[in-house]
């Protein structure tokens, strides 16, 4: 088994449910790590909830250019996709990984 690819780089993306949309934005989200799992130099993602329609996706990658293939990827077109019918339009905030516990 080889070592966690180390990351440098993520995307932190917030999500507000529309009313009524919260459990098909939780589906939404489930269905994207179908997607991700397409992405090689997406090497960490997680989708998360951080209250009744509050959502999020925290993503890593090995250095910016992953970041940026992920920001053209199946994923960001369905996030715009979707804005105005599940959720809000998402913040996409761009983040530098200062230090990481990789996986074992």
């Amino acid at each position: 088994m080889s070592a966690p690819v180390p990351v440098t780089a993520g995307l932190l993306v917030r999500i507000e449910a529309l009313p009524g949309r919260e459990n098909d934005v939780e589906d939404f989200l489930r269905r994207g790590l179908t997607l991700v799992q397409e992405e090689p130099a997406t090497v960490r993602w997680f989708a998360i909830r951080f209250g009744p329609s509050s959502f999020g996706i925290y993503d890593a990658f090995p250095d910016d250019s992953g970041r940026q293939t992920h920001l053209s990827g199946k994923v960001a077109q369905a996030l715009a996709d979707n804005t105005g019918t599940l959720f809000a339009e998402p913040t996409i905030e761009p983040v530098d990984v200062i230090a990481e516990k990789p996986p074992a």
